[in-house]
């Protein structure tokens, strides 16, 4: 072999194991959003799945699709809050936001209530690590869902979803959706209770 050649191939074998070195970092990279690193994320919030209702789609929500904080399916959002023998309460919120993270402990308590409605959160506006990492520091384990981390959503688009947050929303029976605005934000178990029943009289 001449010294040409064995440069050469000494320069090939060089470039090969470089490639097999930088390869797995940036796989790694790659996987900080949606990987290894996220599905530490989901283990350690141990959310509830986003099982489908068991009543009629919501209307608006019907086709409309988010992802599944849990395990990160894509789920159509107007089958997993469907109503069934129970009304359906959606929360949207953002981990930016303040009155968020002292309403969403207040729905888990609720959640966990004999008779309660059915709770489904909708994070927005941030990343699914940053939403999985404040439910696990608030040991909120509701079903959520994930409508983006832009300024606007699926979700948000077929809601309306005011720019104010937190916002819920009943969805009743017939898979008819309201707003709730009164009150706007919750500050106890019992008011709650309480918007859930004048929802279910209307």
């Amino acid at each position: 072999m001449t010294p040409a050649a064995r440069w050469a191939l000494v320069a090939g074998v060089l470039v090969i194991a470089a490639l097999v070195a930088v390869v797995p970092m940036v796989n790694s990279q790659d996987g900080a959003d949606g990987g290894e690193d996220l599905g530490s994320a989901r283990a350690a919030a141990q959310l509830e799945g986003c099982e489908t209702g068991s009543g009629t789609p919501a209307g608006e929500l019907r086709g409309v699709d988010a992802v599944c904080l849990a395990d990160g399916s894509q789920v159509d959002v107007g089958e997993v809050v469907a109503a069934g023998d129970r009304p359906t309460l959606i929360n949207v919120w953002a981990t930016w936001c303040q009155p968020c993270r002292e309403e969403l402990p207040l729905l888990d308590a609720y959640a966990a209530e004999p008779g309660a409605a059915r709770v489904v959160t909708v994070q927005v506006e941030s990343g699914q690590r940053e939403g999985l990492e404040l439910l696990a520091e608030l040991d909120v384990d509701l079903p959520g869902l994930h409508d983006g981390d832009g300024p606007s959503g699926p979700v948000r688009e077929a809601l309306s979803v005011p720019r104010a947050l937190p916002a819920s929303y009943l969805v009743t029976r017939d898979g008819d959706v309201e707003l709730i605005r009164q009150p706007r934000l919750f500050t106890s178990a019992a008011q709650i209770r309480e918007a859930v029943r004048a929802g279910g009289e209307r």
